[in-house]
């Protein structure tokens, strides 16, 4: 008998994923751990492994397609086998397929998640045909995912008079996208005159210069736009950064490092090594030195206890075309500088190419983000909750310090330290800004 392949909760608390691409094809031979597709989570693509060997018989959803949690997205068998599996039919559902005009009446819109209606098996050239919104509707049955219905509400547009190319006909994004996209403009009907009302001359419009005709020709030309639809991983992005500036109390502290060392030791290194070292990599690795000195402050508010960490796990702001991804290298005060430079450039590159696994993404109890390469002098970040803090890097350049009592020139690097006060005090935090200072400012004690 063919086995269904299930799409798993790639994700704590995910009821829906994308099917990002098939690694393989219907005929092909798999094997137990085999990757069989690319699933899109908020913040990541994750690899779909198989959890049975066979054949592949059936690929239910294109690539592009949401999918919920639990549903059926391939069958595996033996060559030749149907594809064709049992109904799956929950006790919710039995009283409402005896019943659907009922069941219509009772709830005129039906929901997508919480209806348990069975769905016949559907073959591969069914997913790529659309079933008709008229047919989808008679049965009180219109299937849309969540993210469609938003979308279309957002858009003012009927949900139910858009036709689904998802599976069994389901209504996803692309279909309310193509449905708005090309909806035509509407034009706003003339008043009805009324007819006990006297009628008055028009007065004759003013003359408009050449210079005004132009202006306002400017003014409607700008006024023009397009509306690009959020990403589940935007979505994702602005859901957490709202949640942390409404909910955790920030506080920020800055200090000026002077990097004349720093960059000497950095080119001195530079000139023998196989790995370039960057800035950013002696800064991290100064993070993970400063949480050696205070490591009171290697914590994250719990909501019933303190959360002390025995390792320094420091993510990594990386951006990408989709947003602002945070990686997280563990264990960082164990690890050399050249180390901590390849771990990075690796984590960057399978960030923007959308390979990171989603254990990559969780965790850490400190973030670094670093505007500095973009001439950015100083900026303060917001915290990735739970963790605590996270330093923001500006770019270093040369200043005018006194030193002993005489002025010099200096490179200065400006950092600005986000802290949660939940967790962190502030003389904890100006303790570990200073061990922060300290060692950036005598890079040879990060290698001792």
């Amino acid at each position: 008998m063919a086995t269904q392949i299930k799409l798993p909760e790639v994700a704590a608390g995910a009821t829906h994923a994308v099917i990002s691409s098939w690694q393989v094809a219907v005929g092909d031979q798999v094997t137990v751990g085999q990757q069989i597709a690319e699933i899109e989570t908020d913040k990541a693509v994750v690899e779909l492994l198989a959890e049975t060997s066979g054949t592949i018989l059936e690929l239910i959803g294109k690539p592009g397609d949401e999918m919920e949690v639990g549903s059926t997205i391939a069958m595996v068998g033996e060559a030749g086998e149907s594809a064709a599996a049992p109904e799956e039919v929950t006790p919710a559902a039995a009283p409402q397929a005896a019943s659907p005009v009922a069941s219509s009446v009772a709830s005129p819109v039906a929901s997508p998640v919480s209806e348990p209606v069975a769905t016949p098996s559907v073959t591969a050239a069914d997913t790529s045909a659309a079933i008709p919104a008229e047919t989808v509707q008679a049965s009180g049955r219109q299937r849309v995912s969540p993210i469609a219905r938003k979308l279309a509400k957002d858009a003012g547009v009927d949900v139910s008079q858009i036709t689904g190319t998802g599976p069994s006909g389901r209504v996803v994004r692309r279909d309310v996208e193509a449905s708005v996209a090309n909806a035509p403009v509407a034009v706003e009907p003339m008043a009805a005159p009324v007819a006990a009302s006297p009628v008055v001359a028009p007065q004759a419009p003013a003359p408009v210069s050449t210079s005004a005709s132009k202006e306002l020709a400017s003014q409607e030309y700008s006024s023009t736009y397009s509306t690009v639809p959020h990403t589940s991983m935007r979505k994702a992005i602005a859901r957490r950064l709202t949640e942390s500036k409404s909910t955790v109390p920030h506080f920020y502290l800055n200090a000026d490092c002077k990097v004349d060392e720093l960059l000497a030791l950095r080119k001195k290194i530079n000139e023998s090594s196989q790995v370039k070292i960057s800035v950013n990599d002696m800064v991290v690795r100064a993070v993970a030195a400063a949480f050696e000195d205070v490591p009171e402050a290697n914590v994250v508010w719990g909501p019933d206890a303190m959360i002390k960490y025995e390792s320094v796990d420091i993510s990594i702001a990386v951006s990408t075309d989709g947003g602002l991804l945070t990686p997280v290298i563990r264990g960082v005060e164990k690890r050399s500088l050249s180390n901590i430079a390849r771990t990075i450039t690796d984590l960057a590159e399978r960030s923007r190419a959308g390979k990171l696994r989603q254990e990559e993404l969780n965790g850490g109890s400190f973030a670094v983000t670093n505007l500095g390469m973009y001439g950015t002098s100083s900026f303060s970040a917001i915290l990735n909750p739970p963790q605590s803090g996270i330093l923001a890097v500006g770019a270093a350049g040369p200043k005018a310090v006194v030193v002993d009592g005489e002025i010099t020139i200096a490179t200065i690097m400006s950092v600005t330290l986000s802290a949660d006060h939940r967790a962190v005090d502030g003389a904890l935090a100006a303790q570990w800004l200073a061990a922060f200072k300290a060692r950036i400012e005598n890079p040879l004690t990060m290698l001792i």
